[in-house]
């Protein structure tokens, strides 16, 4: 008896030990879940009570400088399927009637509308739809409850290709972006992202904040009613510093030059700021962001990305004769009114080199109005391999311009210094080549534009850039990133910068440059071909130009790859874009009236004698 009572008090002790602890941990759990992590729990619940419809923000837009947007937001709409029938004829006759208009098939929508009533949440019937389509689906939606028109946006370029190299294009994000992504930017799955240019360059400004529609949902997860519309904020507005006559102008020109290839750059010589920037063949961004409902001609997007205007580099020819008289001019060894025969032929000793022409005596002025490679042979002899390549490096020859743009190639300087570094030797034959821009010279587009805008400026060599400032839609802030900025200074004699001015004023009034002579304009202006090995020659022309009388505020670059002839080739896209610079519409004949003349035979004539036989030589 003793014995069973006092089993009975043990086992009594030990169950209620058992409570105790049990009520502890029920305690402790009821404190974990009130007190520790009442918040989280707050939130999981929330979330089980209601759904997320996401609205893309629409991306900052892209200004030119005289307010033109070049790269906007379309209207674009998803559509969503948010009621509970489960009737399947109701689902039936839903599909059939909405199929034509999405451009579906009924056994597609079908699918996915069984597939939402099983889950019971809010389904994606059809996304990126134009606002032609949703006339349609507005009607439709009278007799069909439970549809839901989401408006969004999606990107737009308005001008098609227009400074495509420069602006870039978005796309789906790849596994390599989606893991490295900024979480605070409030990516998606389905977002899209800046994937070249400006797009990426400056995506974290361009991207806006998302909003959506908030739905409350039942324990099942169908959706009993709309809790909160949350609008969106718009990205950040970018302003270019390109004019947009000017780079149309640009990139017309080489779309309808002879190869429909080549760059054209335009800087301002007082500040480095870019003002055309073309690259050509073009694409169009467009093609990355079609509507889904629209039927547009199926585009490759195999795009061509490289920017021919950062990353082309080819000898700049004649245009570098420029140099050559300065460094004879700089040290010494050039009168200018001296004039030099030019028979046609330079008899170096070892080799005769040939001139495009037989110019006869000439002076600095004729030598580089009719671009004489004899008369610039003879100076170089005159002057030096070492002269020329001091002159190189004071415009920065064979360096980057700065840009801040991925993937600028620096070109080639060439002369004497490298290679006695490299312990091989120079000869006369290689002065020769330096002294009219041929041999292992190379430049950019960018590069002689950034040359031309230097010799303007009278020494000044700007860092190029092409934002002005990004102005917040969400706060009205603006942050100014045009900097100018002189990475060097070109310190000449004033005298020689006064020469090239007039002997490049010369060339545009009666020698190779003359098609970039325009009334009322000082047009100061020089050719150049390029011989190609592999191939038809290629085109320059650079200029720099200011109302008459004021100091130059344009300072451009064209190259036609291919193109034969530097005049007749580049020359009437030079020409076209000082006109949208200045805004001369005047007509043609209004024009030429009255200017001077261009002179009989010029650079791309060498071709004809070439052909001819008449006469062998370098341009």
């Amino acid at each position: 008896m003793a014995v069973t009572k006092l089993f009975f008090n043990t086992r009594l002790k030990f169950m209620m030990v058992l409570a105790a602890v049990a009520g502890g941990v029920i305690a402790l759990r009821l404190v974990d879940i009130q007190v520790l992590r009442h918040q989280a729990y707050l939130e999981m619940a929330e979330r089980n009570r209601t759904q997320i419809i996401y609205q893309t923000a629409p991306r900052g837009r892209v200004f030119t400088s005289d307010g033109v947007a070049v790269a906007s937001n379309a209207p674009s709409f998803s559509f969503y399927y948010l009621g509970g029938n489960q009737d399947p004829m109701y689902l039936g006759r839903l599909a059939q009637d909405f199929a034509p208009r999405l451009h579906m098939e009924p056994e597609d929508i079908l699918a996915k509308l069984e597939e939402g009533t099983k889950t019971g949440k809010a389904i994606l019937l059809a996304e990126n739809l134009s606002t032609k389509s949703t006339v349609a689906l507005q009607e439709l939606r009278l007799y069909y409850p439970g549809v839901y028109l989401i408006e969004e946006t999606k990107r737009s370029y308005p001008y098609g290709g227009f400074a495509s190299h420069l602006l870039g294009y978005i796309g789906s994000m790849d596994d390599h972006e989606w893991r490295n992504r900024d979480p605070r930017l409030g990516y998606r799955l389905t977002s899209k992202i800046g994937k070249n240019g400006i797009e990426k360059k400056f995506e974290k400004e361009l991207k806006g904040t998302d909003g959506g529609v908030y739905l409350e949902v039942d324990y099942r997860g169908r959706v009993k009613s709309i809790i909160q519309d949350k609008k969106w904020s718009a990205g950040s507005d970018v302003y270019l510093t390109l004019d947009f006559k000017l780079q149309r102008a640009a990139e017309e020109g080489l779309k309808n030059s002879k190869t429909g290839r080549g760059a054209a750059v335009a800087l301002d010589p007082r500040t480095g700021a870019v003002l055309a920037l073309a690259s050509a063949p073009a694409y169009d961004p467009n093609i990355f962001v079609p509507y889904s409902d629209e039927d547009t001609p199926k585009q490759s997007k195999k795009i061509n990305e490289y920017n021919l205007a950062i990353q082309g580099i080819y000898p700049p020819a004649s245009t570098f004769k420029i140099i050559t008289a300065a460094a004879a001019l700089e040290y010494g060894h050039l009168d200018v009114n001296e004039k030099i025969k030019c028979p046609g032929y330079y008899d170096s000793g070892p080799r005769v080199f040939r001139c495009w022409g037989k110019h006869g005596p000439v002076d600095l002025f004729d030598g580089m109005g009719h671009s004489c490679d004899v008369y610039f042979y003879q100076v170089a002899a005159q002057t030096g391999s070492a002269a020329i390549e001091r002159i190189e490096r004071e415009f920065m020859i064979g360096r980057q311009t700065g840009i801040d743009l991925p993937g600028e190639k620096a070109g080639n300087l060439y002369g004497p210094t490298r290679r006695a570094r490299n312990k091989t030797y120079w000869f006369i034959g290689d002065t020769l080549n330096l002294s009219i821009g041929q041999g292992e010279l190379l430049f950019t587009p960018l590069k002689m534009a950034q040359f031309a805008a230097a010799i303007a400026s009278r020494g000044n060599v700007y860092r190029p850039y092409y934002v002005e400032k990004i102005v917040s839609n969400q706060t009205g802030k603006t942050e100014v990133l045009g900097k100018t900025e002189i990475l060097q200074k070109a310190d000449l004699k004033p005298e020689t910068y006064d020469l090239l001015f007039k002997a490049l004023k010369h060339t545009v009034e009666g020698g190779t440059a003359a098609r970039v002579w325009i009334k009322g304009l000082d047009v100061y202006g020089k050719t150049g071909t390029a011989q190609n090995p592999h191939g038809e020659d290629h085109g320059w022309f650079m200029a720099f130009a200011g109302r008459e009388g004021e100091e130059p505020s344009i300072a451009l670059a064209v190259f036609v790859e291919f193109g034969e002839g530097g005049s007749s080739a580049a020359g009437p896209i030079a020409r076209a874009m000082l006109e949208a610079y200045f805004d001369l519409d005047e007509p043609a004949s209004a024009k030429t009236a009255g200017g001077p003349q261009a002179p009989e035979r010029t650079e791309e004539d060498y071709q004809e004698l070439l052909t001819s036989g008449e006469e062998n030589g370098s341009i």
